[in-house]
């Protein structure tokens, strides 16, 4: 198994009774909240941590992008990873990822991915995504065009990457007279593409045909073995066995030196995260013509985060996160892979308001007790 170390990076010094009265962290939770004096020196805090984790032998770091919030200050994702494209000597840097419809322009994305390939030597994983509902409120994008868009940027940035230019380009969205990106990215044909999604059967059909690693959001373990039957029954349609190394479970760790300690010590970060930071009311997160009926009842019904206020007992119950001494946190992660059948796991080592000292430690503790069992497995 490969481990990630995947950062939300969020503003943790935030009020979370003013997030509460306000019914969000999203889009409408005012940004006179943000003092650019302890953001300045959250961002730095958590860059080093993502420094620490190639440091302690994590195969990879994470960013992702989103606007407009409390819950990540990551609206430019290649900023921060092109702050750590010198810095990180080993590990992959995946951002997961931008937000294809967002754009007026897909061939910054080309243009900004292909610099960040070329500044890791090959290690840049490209991730692309819809983005969730709130973008959409957040950035005045249509909803009902997502889908469409999503694809039709797609296309137009493999293109670019792949099919030397120049050459015009005209679809439904974008126009251009001239697509010859500068530069090309390091890795052949293009940097490997991983998906994220909360689960939509179109989007893990599209992945699977294409062979792209596919990544479940934050989901009960149930949820995610569900989703990862879909993209493997969808890669059999394709006419190819899909293999552990294109699944990817997106999770929350925390490891002390016992059960009790854990609990005790993550509860508090995890439910401002789960019932704070993350939660935001229906009609933002799945705006009218964002996704199909069937879809919109499914997400519903399985959604375990942002809902409803949720205990971190039922969290670690419902196997969304995982908390406990090494021994449980290695049981754990042995038998939810053995579910699901991924082949990296994508953890939050940080979560909500958790402070630098508890994340170095849980870092350290992930490092030393649970990855090499992992490894030492394979």
């Amino acid at each position: 198994m490969k481990f990630f170390n995947f950062h939300l990076m969020p503003y943790r010094h935030a009020d979370l009774e003013a997030i509460q009265k306000n019914g969000s962290a999203w889009v409408t939770f005012s940004n006179s909240h943000y003092d650019p004096k302890l953001g300045a020196e959250l961002y730095h805090e958590y860059l080093d941590q993502m420094e620490f984790a190639d440091r302690l032998g994590f195969d990879g770091v994470c960013l992702n992008e989103h606007h407009q919030t409390a819950y990540g200050m990551m609206p430019i994702p290649g900023v921060l990873a092109g702050a750590l494209a010198r810095s990180v000597k080993r590990a992959q840097i995946a951002v997961l990822g931008r937000a294809l419809p967002l754009l007026n322009n897909p061939l910054m994305v080309a243009e900004e991915f292909a610099i960040l390939d070329n500044l890791t030597r090959g290690r840049f994983i490209a991730g692309f995504v819809r983005g969730i509902g709130a973008e959409y409120h957040a950035m005045g994008i249509n909803p009902a065009e997502s889908q469409a868009r999503f694809l039709e940027a797609h296309d137009l940035i493999v293109r670019g990457w792949t099919e030397p230019g120049p050459f015009s380009y005209t679809g439904k969205y974008y126009q251009f007279q001239y697509v010859n990106p500068w530069p090309r990215p390091y890795q052949a044909p293009h940097p490997p593409i991983w998906v994220p999604s909360q689960g939509s059967s179109s989007t893990i059909r599209w992945a699977a045909e294409r062979r792209y690693t596919y990544c479940q959001t934050l989901s009960p373990i149930l949820t995610v073995k569900k989703f990862f039957d879909m993209y493997r029954e969808e890669a059999r349609k394709a006419g190819y066995e899909a293999s552990q190394d294109q699944l990817a479970w997106s999770n929350c760790i925390y490891v002390a030196e016992t059960d009790a300690r854990a609990m005790a010590e993550a509860k508090p970060h995890l439910e401002a995260l789960m019932t704070r930071l993350l939660k935001m009311p229906m009609e933002m997160l799945l705006p009218p013509g964002y996704t199909n009926i069937e879809a919109m009842k499914r997400i519903k019904s399985t959604r375990a985060v942002g809902s409803k206020p949720q205990s971190a007992e039922d969290l670690v119950k419902s196997g969304l996160v995982i908390i406990g001494s090494p021994a449980t946190v290695r049981e754990k992660l042995a038998e939810y892979q053995e579910l699901a059948g991924f082949g990296t796991t994508l953890t939050k080592t940080q979560f909500g308001t958790m402070p630098d000292d508890m994340v170095r430690a849980n870092m350290q503790a992930i490092a030393e007790e649970v990855i090499p069992h992992f490894k030492d497995a394979a």
